[in-house]
This record gives structure tokens, sequence and C-alpha cells, in this order.
């Protein structure tokens, strides 16, 4: 199975002193959108200080203008809120929706914990139609983890 092979990668990675914590993120990124066929937009979104936002911290995929999302708006700003986890099959089907690329066809966001407080999430666009399965969510949430551990 491709994610657990990847776990110990993912360990490694982010335990790496040597780079910034950004960096981490960013190979993390990589490392999951190089190793993941359907994975096609790789980030990171944090909230942003004291403002009901997040801020795009990393990422690997099609650039973007979404750096700043506010919370509500769209399934990132809606998991900021909810702080449950959010698969979205077709995101043509979802009112809320903020449209990052016409080639994207689905969307997994996974809120990201530390001492209990929702700080962030990790966020993977699709071009594949309904590609994401409980075991995705699972990989992720284990992400997470990791990634809380060096914030």
């Amino acid at each position: 199975m491709i994610f657990e092979d990847l776990k110990p990668k993912v360990e490694q990675l982010l335990k790496n002193n040597d780079i910034t914590v950004t960096e981490r993120l960013e190979l993390t990124c990589q490392l999951l959108k190089d190793n993941i066929n359907y994975y096609d937009w790789v980030g990171f979104y944090f909230k942003n200080g004291d403002k009901d936002e997040l801020k795009l911290r990393a990422y690997v995929g099609e650039e973007t203008d979404h750096i700043i999302i506010p919370f509500g708006k769209g399934i990132c700003g809606q998991v900021a809120v909810s702080n449950e986890n959010f698969v979205v099959p077709d995101v043509q089907a979802q009112d809320n929706y903020i449209a990052c690329s016409l080639t994207v066809k689905s969307e997994i966001v996974i809120p990201l914990f530390k001492n209990g407080e929702n700080i962030g999430q990790i966020d993977i666009d699709s071009e594949t139609p309904d590609p994401f399965t409980e075991k995705d969510e699972k990989f992720l949430e284990f992400v997470n983890q990791e990634v809380a551990k060096i914030l």
C-alpha cells in the first residue's frame, strides 16, 4: 500500500531540522504529489494570525490566486469552521466551491490540529473524479499529526 510506504518518508522528512519548517512542508507536498498519481495540487493553509482567514504557506502544483481564504468560504474555509474532514467527489456539485482550475474534479481537505485547536489544513485537488477514499483521509490525518509536531 502506497500510504504505508509513505508514512516513514513523511516522518523522516519532517524531522529534518537542517531546513526550515516551510521547506519541510513544501517537500512534504512534493512527496505526496510525486507518489500519489491523483494528487495534482497539494498545499497547507494555516490560520492567518488573529484573522478569521486562512493563508497558504506551502504548496506544489499549478499556481493559485487563493493565497488568502476567509473562514466559511470554499471547502477550505468551511473546514476551518467545521473542524471536520471534507471530501468532495465532484467539485461542480458544491455550491460553495472556489474554482482554482478548470481541470480540478475533486478535492479533499483535512484539518490540522495542534493542542486540540484547528490551526490549519492540508488541501488536495485532483483532476480525477471521485478518487479519495477513507484510506486517503486516514493517511492525511497521519500527515497532519506529524506536521503538528514541528509547529
